[in-house]
């Protein structure tokens, strides 16, 4: 196999940069000689040498090695992670600040990506918790811990059997968690137990490189309910080592409503396709919003910040301007949190989503909450929204649209301006595909107001939700 040497930057190292702003995904932007340099792990007011790690046409990349001055924006990270866990990257960040510049990046994309002007830019909801906010968690086991040059350094014969999160852009590396500031309680002790009983017992941790081992995985989920469910994941059928450790979890942790595990032999983590088994307790979890239960089972989507998505499902109800008469079509319905959650203020609700098991838990949670108005169907969006459907349900009256990162197929934003729904209300995850689908939309659709809500405290991560009005 031919070997390709990793080509050095003719930059280098670059020194005295001073850190302007913060920009996309995370991102800060500093100048050299007019070039500019996206820097990571920095903040707006550092002054920072840094290493040039890509080299493209209109800019540069890099990375800090060593600070001049830091930031007055600047504040003491709290988890002792930060930095080499892959996640909270703008612990070093006020939160204010943080909202300052989500807030920014949702306007700047819907200015200059999508080209639009004329609408009312709301501020920003921040989230009441800034930690302890999600009611998930995935943790990686793996015998080959990643090390810091501190541990490295200091000499010590270290345990290299971790259970934790992922070094960025390392697929085979885990930092081991001591602590973790993202989900409550028992999530920590849940995974410091299972740590220890594993260590104790000698069970193999699963190696991703070699694919061999035993133990590969661990989701905790929490609900607003007091509900609890973890799911053990396995890489062989073993019941002699893997009875006994959820034996412990069950004897261990009594508040568990739902033990399940999975045996995936696969060369990766994504157990979709696999059967989930439910050990004890019940096969799901509930949350609640607004009198309403959604059933949560081990491959159900639901918003990782239950406080935040209430407010987020609130802010596009309001927006929907529903009056009880209308046709509501929820598209990306997922598991029908949306179409659930406006159905009492419309006539109908089509709800429209491409995973099948997600549709069945969208008829699920309609059925647990005796909604009889909703209409769930399973397939590729661009694919779903035919004339057949439009004289079974009618057209819509109202679109509702939560689609992935990636936004919507242009085939669907064609199909949209071809429907013609009096009102689109775009809720987004990326507000840079979002503005993209708004520009497209501009056709025939004025863009009225838009929202920023802060569901992921100490990330760069930002939802927006837009009302647009047929013209």
């Amino acid at each position: 196999m031919r070997k390709f040497k990793k080509r050095k930057s003719k930059y280098g190292i670059l020194t005295q940069l001073r850190v302007e702003e913060m920009v996309a995904e995370g991102k800060c932007l500093a100048r050299h000689e007019n070039i500019v340099i996206f820097l990571s792990d920095v903040a707006p007011g550092d002054v920072v040498d840094a290493r040039i790690t890509k080299e493209k046409k209109n800019f540069l990349e890099g990375v800090p090695v060593h600070f001049h001055e830091y930031s007055e924006l600047r504040t003491q990270p709290f988890c002792e992670h930060f930095g080499v866990c892959g996640g909270c990257k703008w612990q070093h960040i006020p939160y204010d600040t943080q909202l300052f510049y989500k807030e920014k990046q949702v306007n700047d994309n819907i200015e200059r990506i999508g080209k639009i002007t004329g609408h009312e830019m709301l501020p920003i909801v921040p989230s009441e918790r800034v930690s302890f906010y999600r009611n998930k968690l995935e943790y990686t086991f793996s015998g080959n811990a990643w090390l810091t040059k501190e541990q490295i350094d200091s000499g010590e014969e270290l345990e290299r059997r971790a259970l934790g999160f992922h070094i960025p852009m390392r697929f085979d590396k885990i930092v081991d968690i001591q602590h973790c500031y993202l989900q409550p309680a028992p999530s920590n002790e849940i995974r410091l137990a299972v740590r220890a009983y594993a260590l104790e017992h000698d069970l193999p941790f699963f190696d991703l490189v070699k694919q061999e081992g035993f133990l590969r995985n661990l989701i905790i989920r929490t609900a607003n309910t007091g509900d609890l469910m973890v799911i053990l994941q396995v890489f062989s059928d073993s019941p002699e080592l893997l009875f006994p450790l959820l034996d412990y979890l069950i004897q261990a942790f009594p508040q568990i409503t739902s033990l399940q595990y999975v045996v995936n032999s696969k060369g990766n983590e994504t157990f979709h396709d696999l059967e989930v088994k439910c050990y004890a307790g019940e096969p799901y979890i509930h949350e609640q919003m607004e009198g309403l239960r959604f059933r949560v089972g081990p491959k159900s989507f639901y918003q990782t910040n239950s406080e935040q998505a209430y407010t987020l499902y609130k802010l596009t109800r309001e927006f929907a301007l529903l009056n009880g008469t209308e046709t509501v079509y929820d598209l990306y319905t997922g598991a029908g949190t949306i179409a659930n959650f406006v159905a009492r203020n419309a006539a109908q609700v089509v709800g429209i989503e491409y995973v099948a098991s997600a549709i069945e838990d969208a008829k699920i949670n309609s059925q647990i909450n005796d909604i009889t108005n909703t209409h769930f169907y399973a397939g590729d969006m661009k694919d779903m929204l035919t004339d057949e459907l439009f004289a079974h349900h009618g057209r819509p009256d109202v679109i509702i649209t939560d689609p992935p990162r990636a936004g919507m197929h242009p085939d669907v934003v064609a199909k949209l301006l071809e429907v013609k729904a009096n009102r689109i209300v775009y809720v987004s995850c990326n507000p840079s595909t979002q503005a993209r689908d708004l520009e497209l939309l501009a056709e025939l659709y004025d863009v009225v107001k838009v929202q920023p809500v802060d569901m992921f405290p100490q990330t760069y991560h930002v939802e927006s939700v837009a009302l647009l009005t047929l013209r």
